[in-house]
């Protein structure tokens, strides 16, 4: 085990619901990580609420309080670097971090996407996935990169498509297996570490 938890910035833009999990797991010292700082781009969402009672410190950046998409970034890096992170994680953060971010926090960020990558990236994959057809969808936990789900994946969950299933019960199936995911995952980094090897990803430092 590490000497010291490891520090763990959660970026969110909705309710929360990954971010409580977290929450929940970093309540175990044995957990292996703490929740530092929660950041948002917007005002008013449950998430930040969630982090608030947690007596988590929190910081909003908007975009529209910035004269480019390129500032933005670099001020989103700034703020998430006064907390001196060893781990952000992107949960439900509906913004794609830039150049600036990945500059100083590429490797040691990670996001969840709502389907078995590279299958049906983007906003949609739980209704591209059932609209295509298959059978068996899930969750994937990936390094982000400059691309749009693109990063060397560190962890899925399968998710079987039934037969009555429409894009709400499939999703929400989805989440639940995301959440369990994400837990368990971010465990490991913080106890374990990864190495990234071009497309592979190994637990253990």
């Amino acid at each position: 085990m590490p000497d010291a938890p490891a520090r763990l910035v959660v970026l969110v833009s909705g309710s929360g619901t990954n971010l409580q999990a977290l929450i929940d797991a970093c309540a175990d010292p044995s957990y292996g990580a703490q929740i530092v700082a929660v950041g948002a781009d917007r005002d008013g969402i449950r998430g930040l609420e969630r982090a608030e009672s947690a007596s988590i410190p929190t910081f909003v950046a908007r975009v529209g309080d910035f004269s480019s998409r390129e500032h933005w970034d670099a001020a989103l890096a700034d703020k998430v670097a006064a907390f001196e992170p060893d781990l952000v994680v992107l949960a439900g953060f509906m913004k794609l971090v830039g150049p600036a971010f990945l500059e100083r926090f590429g490797g040691r960020t990670v996001n969840t996407h709502p389907a078995l990558s590279p299958s049906f990236p983007g906003m949609h994959g739980p209704r591209d996935a059932l609209e295509y057809g298959v059978k068996i969808t899930g969750a994937t936990l990936f390094v982000v990169d400059a691309g749009v789900d693109t990063g060397a994946i560190v962890a899925q969950r399968a998710v079987p498509v039934e037969d009555d299933d429409d894009v709400a019960s499939l999703h929400e199936r989805i989440k639940v297996a995301e959440r369990a995911m994400l837990v368990e995952s971010v465990g490991r980094i913080a106890r374990e570490g990864i190495r990234v090897d071009g497309r592979r990803v190994r637990f253990g430092s």
